[in-house]
C-alpha cells in the first residue's frame, strides 16, 4: 500500500505542467513600413516576440495584456462555450486531426483564459496516458456524466469523431431550446417589474403631491381618486415593511429552493400549471427527454443508463420522477411504451411513436423525430407568445400606470366642469 502511494506521488510529481498561453498586446512596423498593432498569444514574452519576428514584424512595444474585473467576469466558461468547443473538436476529428493536436490548437487559440487553461490540463493528462473520458471527468462543472459516458463509449467503439458530432448536435439543440425558453420568460418579466417599480414611485412621490393640491380645493373627491390616495397613504406608512417583507420572502424562497428538494419539486409542479408558460415548459421537457435518450441510445449506451441521463436533463421534477419510474419498470422487464403509459405524464403521440420504434428496432430514430417535433412546437409557441405578449403588456401598463394617472386627473376634470 505504501509502495503504491509512493508511486502515485512520484507520478504526480513527474507529471508535466500544462502549457498555458498568455495574451500580449504589441505595436510595431511591418515589412512595408506601416505602423500596426495587435494581440498575440504565447507561453512567454520571448516566444511572443519570436512569433512576431517570424511574421516580418519589427516589434517596438510589447507587454502582457492586463485584464480588468469586467473582462475577468466575462471570461467564465458558459454552456454555449462547451457546445462550440464540442463542435470544433468533432469537425477537426472528422478531418483527421488527432485529438491531442486538436486540443493543443484549441487551447492556444481560445479567447477565454479559463478555457485555455482547462484544455491545456486535459491535453497534458491525455499525453500522460489518461483516457479522454477520465480527463474530462475532472471538470464535472463543464462535462457532466452524460458527456463523459458518451466519450467513453466512443473510445470503446473507436469512433470518437462520430460521438463528438452527436454530442455537439445534442448540446447545440439543448442550448437553442434553453435560449428560446429564456426569451419567452425574460421580456414579460422585465416589463412587469418595471411597471411595478413605476407604480411604486407614483404612489410614494407623485400621488402625495396631488393629494396636497386636492386638499386645498376643499371639494369632495371621486371614489376612485380617494381609493388611490388611501392606497398611497398605506404604501407611504408601511413601505419599509412591504419592501423588507418582499426581500425576506425572496431570500427565504431562494434559500429553501437551493436546499430543499420538496420546494424545488413544488415549484416545478406549479410552473407546469401556468396558463401559457407551463405548456411551453412541458414541451421543452419532452424535447429534452427524447433528444437525450436518442443521443445515448444511438451512441451505444444501455437504455437503462440512457433513462438516468434523460431524467437528469428533463429539467422538471414531474418528468424526472416519471422517467425514473419508467426506468424501474423497464428493468423489471416491461416494455418502455407500456411503462410510459402507466405514469400518465407522457402524451399519447409520444407513447405511440416509441412503441413503433421498439417494434421496428429503430428506437433512436423515433426518439429523434419526437425531439424534432417538440422542438418545433416550442419554437412556434415562443413565436406566438412573443406576438401575443406585447398587447397583454400594454393592457397591464394601462391598468397600473394609466389608472393612477386617470385617478389623479378626475378631480381636475370635475373642477373644470364646475368652473364652466
Amino acid at each position: 500500500m505504501a509502495v503504491a502511494q509512493q508511486r502515485s506521488a512520484a507520478n504526480t510529481a513527474n507529471k508535466p505542467k500544462p502549457k498555458v498561453t498568455l495574451a500580449f498586446a504589441w505595436s510595431g512596423v511591418n515589412r512595408r513600413g506601416q505602423k500596426i498593432s495587435g494581440e498575440v498569444k504565447a507561453e512567454t514574452l520571448s516566444q511572443a516576440k519570436a512569433d512576431l519576428i517570424r511574421q516580418g514584424i519589427v516589434v517596438q512595444k510589447i507587454r502582457r495584456k492586463s485584464e480588468s474585473f469586467l473582462a475577468q467576469y466575462g471570461q467564465s466558461i458558459k454552456p454555449m462555450d462547451i457546445a462550440v468547443l464540442t463542435r470544433q473538436i468533432a469537425t477537426m476529428l472528422t478531418a483527421g486531426v488527432p485529438l491531442v493536436q486538436t486540443l493543443q490548437l484549441l487551447a492556444g487559440s481560445h479567447e477565454k483564459k479559463p478555457m485555455r487553461e482547462m484544455l491545456a490540463n486535459i491535453c497534458t493528462d491525455i499525453e500522460a496516458g489518461i483516457q479522454p473520458s477520465k480527463a474530462l471527468r475532472q471538470y464535472p462543472r463543464y462535462f457532466d456524466d452524460l458527456y463523459c459516458d458518451l466519450v467513453a463509449s466512443g473510445e470503446q467503439s473507436g469512433a470518437l469523431d462520430a460521438i463528438f458530432d452527436r454530442i455537439a448536435i445534442y448540446r447545440e439543440k439543448a442550448e437553442a431550446l434553453k435560449s428560446k425558453i429564456k426569451k419567452a420568460l425574460f421580456y414579460p418579466a422585465t416589463v412587469i417589474i418595471v411597471a411595478l417599480v413605476v407604480t411604486a414611485i407614483l404612489l410614494l412621490y407623485v400621488v402625495p403631491e396631488f393629494d396636497k393640491i386636492f386638499k386645498s380645493f376643499g371639494a369632495e373627491l371621486p371614489a376612485f381618486t380617494r381609493m388611490v390616495i388611501n392606497l398611497s397613504n398605506i404604501v407611504q406608512a408601511y413601505w419599509y415593511f412591504l419592501a423588507g417583507g418582499l426581500i425576506a420572502l425572496t431570500f427565504v424562497y431562494i434559500h429553501s429552493y437551493r436546499r430543499m428538494e420538496s420546494v424545488r419539486d413544488g415549484t416545478d409542479k406549479f410552473i407546469l400549471r401556468l396558463p401559457i408558460v407551463g405548456n411551453i415548459l412541458q414541451k421543452a421537457a419532452l424535447a429534452r427527454y427524447a433528444r437525450t435518450l436518442s443521443t445515448t441510445f444511438a451512441a451505444g449506451l444501455p437504455l437503462i443508463d440512457g433513462l438516468i441521463a434523460a431524467a437528469g436533463s428533463s429539467g422538471n421534477a414531474v418528468y424526472r420522477k416519471a422517467i425514473l419510474s419508467v426506468r424501474n419498470e423497464v428493468m423489471s422487464g416491461m416494455q418502455m411504451n407500456v411503462a410510459m403509459r402507466t405514469t400518465e405524464v407522457f402524451p399519447e403521440m409520444v407513447i405511440q411513436m416509441i412503441m413503433i420504434g421498439e417494434e421496428s428496432g429503430s428506437l433512436d430514430d423515433m426518439l429523434s423525430k419526437v425531439a424534432g417535433i417538440y422542438e418545433q412546437q416550442v419554437d412556434d409557441a415562443v413565436d406566438a407568445l412573443s406576438s401575443m405578449i406585447e398587447p397583454l403588456i400594454m393592457v397591464v401598463l394601462g391598468i397600473l400606470v394609466g389608472g393612477l394617472v386617470i385617478a389623479m386627473y378626475l378631480p381636475i376634470f370635475k373642477l373644470g366642469s364646475v368652473i364652466h
